[in-house]
């Protein structure tokens, strides 16, 4: 069995590769992060690496297999690196974790990025900022021009720019956060009593709307208006105090440099 270290192909703003980022971290795994230059490559390079089985990242390369798909990713850790584990022990509690795990990859992760990047193109400013501070390669020096360039990306790729899709995401984001608060009652972990991989994603997931300071996007200047709005009345409620503090406990900081 090889031991070189995993390396993790990522993209630094993405949920999905903050849940595999925070997933290696929480178990100690030592890894390489790679990142392509230009967004929208991660699909060829995603396909390559994976034979054609993904398209997007993250794509983590672990024992000479290229795994894509941020669950199973988790997985493949759990397999390899048992320590610090992620998995339930008693089967029930597993079914129930993994259930749920779904339930926001599904239904929370693509809706929520949906309305981050429909707000982000309405507020070239922040997207010029966020571009800058987290895409490596030439197109964080583009200014304006990166913002051109993501903004016809994303709407090409997950239709950002239609008020309608961002209504229905809006609708989304605010069912999970009443399934999150609902599945934690007055527990402190969704399932069990210890910190686990329903938590990591729910948590991983939510960071677009909460952007906490240990998330990979920089917290020091406001989110987008849009965004700002939304969250106002959420910030008060149970789900939403359970993200921060899960950051805080459970995530060491993140930063948004990504590794060559």
């Amino acid at each position: 069995m090889s031991t070189s270290s995993p390396t993790l192909w990522h993209i630094s703003v993405s949920h999905y590769s903050e849940k595999a980022r925070w997933a290696l971290d929480h178990k100690r795994v030592p890894h390489k992060r790679r990142a392509v230059s230009i967004p929208g490559l991660h699909i060829p390079a995603s396909m390559l690496l994976t034979g054609g089985t993904s398209h997007t990242f993250p794509v983590l390369e672990l024992d000479g297999r290229a795994i894509g798909d941020s669950s199973e990713i988790i997985a493949a850790l759990e397999e390899r690196h048992p320590e610090r584990p992620l998995y339930p022990a008693d089967p029930e509690q597993r079914r129930r974790a993994l259930e749920l795990e779904d339930f926001f990859d599904e239904e929370l992760g693509p809706h929520i990025r949906l309305l981050a990047f429909h707000e982000l193109s309405k507020d070239p400013e922040r997207f010029e900022a966020v571009i800058a501070r987290t895409t490596p390669g030439p197109v964080a020096r583009m200014g304006s021009g990166a913002v051109t360039y993501a903004r016809t990306y994303t709407g090409l790729r997950f239709g950002v720019r239609s008020e309608e899709a961002a209504e229905i995401a809006r609708t989304k984001v605010v069912a999970a956060l009443d399934r999150l608060e609902a599945e934690l009652g007055s527990n402190e972990y969704l399932v069990g009593d210890s910190f686990g991989v329903a938590d990591l994603t729910a948590a991983s997931l939510f960071f677009p709307l909460v952007l906490p300071d240990e998330g990979p996007v920089p917290t020091d200047e406001p989110p987008p208006k849009g965004i700002e709005s939304f969250r106002a009345p959420l910030e008060e409620r149970p789900g939403y105090r359970w993200v921060a503090e899960t950051f805080r406990k459970h995530r060491r900081p993140a930063g948004v440099a990504v590794a060559a």
